[in-house]
Formats: structure tokens, C-alpha cells, sequence
């Protein structure tokens, strides 16, 4: 009975009319920014964050999560067309999808990626409303060392999973780390790695690091292939399913949105690694594996579902511990933050109309992405003529005066320029950027939590492993890394980025 009262309390915030707006505009634009290719989620959400600040923090945070989950569907699309995935979970796709499109069952696939999407996506907001409550009421017993401790497990996680090198991800992480210390020290008002700058004592602008990191870099790397680029659609028809397909996606949707769900959750690259995972698992189980790669339905029905289960689940360990999943879910912390929100175990209980009205979103911008994607699809295919110069100078101009109009900073706008320059440097280097982000705006409660542990142990660090829930969830860590070392693990992982590359 308390989930229905709190589901209704969730409908009721999510369909006032402001809200259903805002939540159509997010998964509109997250289905732009998956079908061109090159600008993503984490770059379009870090640009749009200066805009929400005047927003109701309920309106802001619909808008964003439709962002990201409405560019899962909307990478598909470009995956599908013209074997150019949008978004990075939907390479998968275009192994089997671009298959399919050139022997004329376009129309199939798409409606394959759209349908195992929706149901996808539903289940795994059904189970997010289950879990979150539960384990919100369990982190309001952690304490400082279980913070530290899960922060610790988030951060190594993120390491183990990240994109390439496992010692340039943890390069990344300490370099996030330390800038996370820019400022004022959080117990004695002491500047660190200011500078002389007075701008710098209140610490960094998470927006203008997101923004340069993410959106102005991913610019200058993307201006790069501009030329290179070569754009074939053809006409799309047929957009629905014969008895047959249906059939054979049915088992191969609900392992995905099974796989999808439990793997959402990790910290890293889920929503990718349960699309691989999906596919490798359809190929194995599959009575014709050798139809795979040649355009087997199967082969985009299960990575569909799994990359947009995990993309409703990822949004679980933010909203009930306050730890990011990924880059994307940062930018929603960093959004709480900018609301005046401290996201974690208490934002249930303290907003609960927030927090059920962005679950209850989920369901209604499902909806609205399957009307968005399937009879919207010449509108799509024709935004994929547009050169992307075009589109590059009016992105920054966007960003750079909505992150001056929150402090009025002009040292915000410099900061969006320095960091764009070093999220590029970073990128051609083969650093990822991702697990610095994570750092960045995991490093300040890291910190915190250290230091309120350790003056509660009188200075001894016993305390982390004295508690057993702080020494399980170091032990984890411990496991996480060693297995991410492990050769076999290690190649399998190399094997699989590989092949997303």
C-alpha cells in the first residue's frame, strides 16, 4: 500500500503540465543529441545544466534523466541507418542492425530497437521503485567509514571498468580527486591550490569543468573526422513486426532487460558493458549463431533492451546513496547540488514528491519516446545531413552564457576554455575523462567522510575495518581491482572495447 500511495504521489507531480512538458523536451532533445552522432548525453546534459538552475528542482531533474535515457533510443537510430552509433551503448546494434537495413528490413530494426526499448525501460523503472526505497532506508544506517568505504568501492569500480588503460583510469581519478580539493579547506577555511586566484577559494565550478571537459572538448575532437564523415539514408518503411519476429525477439527482449538491469547498477560503463553482454549471450544461446553479424533481428533486440534496462537502473545508487554510476549520473548529482539538494539516502524522505515524480517521469517518457522514434524517423534521418560546423559555434555560445548566468563569474567562462583544451589533450593522450569526473565530484565527500571517520576514531584507522559493513565494502574493492588485473579479465575487457571502438 505504501508503494501504490508513494506511485500516486509520483503521477500526480509528474503530470502536472509544466513537468509533462519538460519531460517531453528531455527526451526530444536526448533523442537529438543519440541520433547525431558525436555529441552525446554527458556533453549535452553539462551544456543544458546552467539553464536549469531557474527551474524547479522537480522539472530540472525530468528534464535531464529524459535527456539520457531518450538518447539510448535515439542512438539506435544512426546505428541501424548508417552503421554510425550515436551513442556508445548502441555500437553493439549496428553490428546486426546496419545488416538488417541494407537487405531493406530497416523498418524491422528500428521497430525492434524502439519496442525492446519501451519494455525495457518500464520493467527496469518497476524495479527501481522496488529497490530504491529499501535501500535508501539501509544507507540511512551507514555511517562516515561506510561512506568512505563505498565511495572507495564506487571510485575502483569505475577504474575496473573504465574505457582503456586501467592505470590511466586511475591517473584520471586521482587527477579528479585533486581538483575536487580547489578551495577552502572543508574544517580550518585554509585555500588550497588556489593560486592567488579569489575566484578558486570557493573551489571549482562543477559546471564549467563538465562543460569543458565534456562538451567543448568532445567539439574539437569530433570537428576532426568532420570531413571523413559520409552520410547514405535511405528511405525506411514497414515500421512494425511480422508474427515471426515477434516471436524471436520475445526471449531475447527479456534476457536483455534481465542483464540490462542487474548490470545498470554497476559503476563505469554498465549501460555498455550490458549490451555486449546481451549480444554475446544471444549469439550463445542462439540455434543459427551463424546468422549473427549478417543481420540476426536477435542480435539488436537483446543489447536494445539491456542498454535501456541499464540506463533506468544506473539511476538507482544515485538516488538512494548519492554515488554516480557513471559521468552522466555526476552531472544529475551536480544538478541536485545546483537545486540546493544533497542527493543520497535522505532525498526520499525529504522530497518524496521529487523523487517519485522523476520514477513515475520514467514511465510517461517511455511513452513519448516510442511515438518520438518510430513515425518521427524521416525527421531524424534528415537532421543527419546537417554538417556538424554548423552546429558546433551556436553549442558553445549555449554553454558558455549559461554557465556565466549562474554566478555571473567571468573566470567560469576562462574555466570552460582551459578544461576544453584539457579534456582534448586528455582525449588524444587516451586518457578518458569519464572516471575524472567522477573523481571531481566524488573527491570533495570522499575527503569528508575520511576525516569524520578518523576524528571519531580518535585518529585510528581501525575504524574501516572494524565495522563490517565499511570492511565488506573495502574488501569488495580489493576484489574488484584484482579481478580487473587478471589477464584473462583483461583481455576479455581489451576484447570488448575493441570491438565498441
Amino acid at each position: 500500500m505504501e508503494l501504490l500511495a508513494n506511485l500516486a504521489l509520483g503521477f500526480e507531480t509528474a503530470f502536472t503540465p509544466v513537468n509533462l512538458l519538460y519531460c517531453f523536451v528531455g527526451c526530444l532533445l536526448g533523442t537529438l543529441v543519440g541520433v547525431l552522432p558525436g555529441i552525446g548525453p554527458t556533453a549535452t546534459i553539462a551544456m543544458l545544466l546552467p539553464i536549469t538552475f531557474s527551474f524547479a528542482p522537480v522539472t530540472a531533474l525530468i528534464m535531464l534523466a529524459g535527456i539520457y535515457y531518450g538518447a539510448q533510443y535515439g542512438g539506435s537510430t544512426t546505428a541501424i541507418l548508417i552503421n554510425l552509433p550515436g551513442e556508445t551503448s548502441s555500437a553493439v546494434t549496428a553490428i546486426d542492425g546496419y545488416q538488417m537495413a541494407r537487405k531493406g528490413e530497416a523498418g524491422a530494426a528500428l521497430a525492434t530497437a524502439a519496442l525492446g526499448s519501451f519494455f525495457a525501460g518500464t520493467v527496469a523503472t518497476f524495479v527501481l521503485a522496488l529497490a530504491a526505497p529499501p535501500l535508501a532506508r539501509a544507507a540511512l544506517n551507514f555511517g562516515a567509514p561506510e561512506y568512505f568505504s563505498l565511495i572507495v568501492l564506487g571510485l575502483i569500480a569505475s577504474i575496473a571498468l573504465a574505457h582503456g588503460s586501467i592505470l590511466k583510469a586511475l591517473a584520471m581519478i586521482v587527477l579528479g580527486l585533486l581538483l575536487g580539493m580547489v578551495g577552502q579547506d572543508i574544517y580550518t577555511g585554509t585555500p588550497r591550490f588556489t593560486f592567488g586566484f579569489f575566484e578558486l577559494y570557493s573551489g571549482l565550478n562543477f559546471v564549467a569543468v563538465a562543460v569543458g571537459v565534456f562538451g567543448v572538448a568532445e567539439i574539437l575532437r569530433n570537428l576532426e573526422n568532420e570531413t571523413t564523415r559520409e552520410v547514405m539514408v535511405r528511405r525506411v518503411s514497414n515500421l512494425w513486426l511480422t508474427r515471426e519476429q515477434l516471436r524471436r525477439i520475445a526471449w531475447p527482449v527479456l534476457r536483455g532487460t534481465g542483464l540490462g538491469t542487474v548490470l545498470g547498477i554497476l559503476p563505469g560503463g554498465g549501460h555498455v558493458l550490458s549490451s555486449f553482454a546481451a549480444y554475446s549471450v544471444e549469439k550463445r544461446l542462439s540455434k543459427r549463431p551463424q546468422d549473427f553479424g549478417k543481420g540476426a533481428i536477435e542480435g539488436v533486440a537483446g543489447p536494445e533492451s539491456a542498454n535501456n534496462a541499464a540506463a533506468q537502473t544506473s539511476f538507482i545508487p544515485m538516488l538512494t546513496l548519492g554515488i554516480p554510476a557513471h559521468p552522466v549520473m555526476a552531472l544529475m548529482i551536480g544538478a541536485f547540488i545546483i537545486q540546493g539538494i544533497t542527493p543520497g539516502p535522505n532525498v526520499i524522505k525529504d522530497e518524496p514528491a521529487l523523487f517519485w515524480g522523476i520514477i513515475v517521469s520514467m514511465w510517461v517518457g517511455n511513452l513519448m519516446l516510442v511515438i518520438l522514434n518510430l513515425p518521427l524517423i524521416g525527421l531524424w534521418v534528415k537532421l543527419l545531413t546537417v554538417p556538424y560546423r554548423v552546429l558546433f559555434p551556436a553549442i558553445v555560445v549555449f554553454a558558455s552564457v549559461g554557465c556565466y548566468a549562474i554566478a555571473s563569474n567571468h573566470f567560469d567562462v576562462y574555466a570552460i576554455a582551459v578544461f576544453g583544451l584539457v579534456g582534448y589533450v586528455l582525449v588524444k593522450l587516451g586518457c578518458e575523462p569519464a572516471p575524472l569526473l567522477l573523481g571531481f565530484v566524488l573527491g570533495p565527500l570522499l575527503e569528508e567522510h575520511l576525516r569524520r571517520a578518523m576524528i571519531l576514531s580518535r585518529g585510528d584507522p581501525m575504524i574501516f575495518l572494524e565495522r563490517p559493513i565499511s570492511a565488506t565494502l573495502l574488501a569488495l574493492a580489493v576484489i574488484a581491482i584484482v579481478v580487473a588485473v587478471l589477464p584473462s579479465v583483461r583481455r576479455k575487457r581489451d576484447e570488448v572495447f575493441v570491438e565498441e571502438d
